[in-house]
């Protein structure tokens, strides 16, 4: 069944939960510009970035199981691998702008808002 298509829940459900294990055991431990999660409110200092760091990769890996389960509940559901992939893509969408949103309002609620 998969050996000639890609499904798309399982790639991106496969990256997301990797990139979260990852950023969980080895999380940055500096504000930078190149790895973790990083928004103008979690650079804003040390405490904030740390915060933004753990919170994130947990959401990650969360995001990443669900869009695993998706792709392989798709793969028995629907033989018609473009359908698991339109409700994959817009799947990832959703659970992306979910990450941001609640990263984002916690950080908001544990340290107030940015200036």
């Amino acid at each position: 069944m998969l050996e000639n298509s890609t499904s798309v829940p399982l790639l991106v459900g496969s990256v997301f939960l990797f990139a979260g294990i990852l950023m969980f055991v080895f999380p940055p431990k500096k504000i930078n510009y190149l790895y973790g999660y990083r928004t103008q409110n979690s650079m804003k200092n040390l405490e904030r970035w740390n915060f933004a760091q753990k919170l994130s990769s947990r959401l990650m890996i969360i995001c990443g199981a669900l869009l695993l389960i998706t792709g392989i509940v798709g793969l028995i559901l629907f033989p018609d691998q473009n359908v698991i992939n339109t409700i994959g893509i817009v799947e990832s969408l959703l659970l992306t702008i979910f990450l941001f949103v609640k990263t984002e309002f916690e950080l908001k609620n544990k340290f107030g808002k940015t200036l």
